[in-house]
């Protein structure tokens, strides 16, 4: 019986990372400049350097190309370690002082928010327009983070930090809305703030309104 061996070139592996890198860096510059509707792949193949089948065999769709932007942006790069399993997000997860951890968050929200925002302030633009495929990526982000604020709540509540009376649901939804790419875009975007701003901001506002008195 004969085996054949797998070929694992390094080389290869690192030039493919780098045609992926840059289709993504062209996709979201026409996406933002253009917006999604028309952008088409031939345009992101042309600003790439690269042909439409190196796009489709790189991506895929374009709509599965905007999931692959999105997921890269959110955790910062391309290697395959959950969000949840990040040294940064686990450090913030261990704080014991909630008002650390909130701070935490927000530093964390801010730069995802940087890396992530412009992007998706189109899909918010192009869901409300009726786009079918960011109607769908929008709802697959808000579920996405909808889960990701319910573990903060829930991690706040195992401090007993919460305010009386405010469940672990209601601060799940709280998190969930303020900490949203629209927020993001009203005072990042329109009202000129820094990200650093934008972050100090999230983690004091969170605190205020849920954090226990004292």
């Amino acid at each position: 019986m004969e085996f054949t061996r797998s070929y694992v070139s390094p080389v290869r592996d690192e030039a493919a990372r780098a045609t992926g890198g840059r289709i993504l860096d062209a996709a979201e510059r026409l996406f933002v400049e253009l917006g999604y509707g028309p952008t088409t792949i031939a345009s992101i193949a042309g600003a790439a350097g690269v042909s439409k089948q190196t796009v489709y065999n790189s991506c895929g769709s374009k709509a599965e190309l905007l999931k692959r932007l999105y997921d890269v942006r959110l955790v910062g790069d391309e290697e395959p370690v959950p969000f949840a399993e990040r040294e940064d997000v686990r450090d913030v997860g261990s704080r014991s002082d909630p008002r650390a951890l909130l701070d935490g968050y927000g530093q964390l929200a801010g730069a995802i928010l940087e890396r992530l925002g412009p992007v998706m302030s189109v899909v918010v633009a192009g869901a409300a327009a009726g786009d079918p495929d960011l109607r769908h990526h929008l709802d697959v982000a808000d579920s996405e983070r909808l889960t990701g604020a319910q573990s903060w709540a829930g991690k706040l509540s195992s401090l007993g930090a919460l305010r009386p009376g405010l469940t672990v649901d209601r601060a799940r939804d709280i998190i969930w809305a303020i900490n949203s790419v629209q927020t993001w875009d009203l005072l990042v975007r329109r009202r000129g703030w820094s990200t650093q701003d934008y972050a100090a901001w999230l983690g004091e506002a969170l605190a205020e309104v849920l954090l226990a008195p004292g």
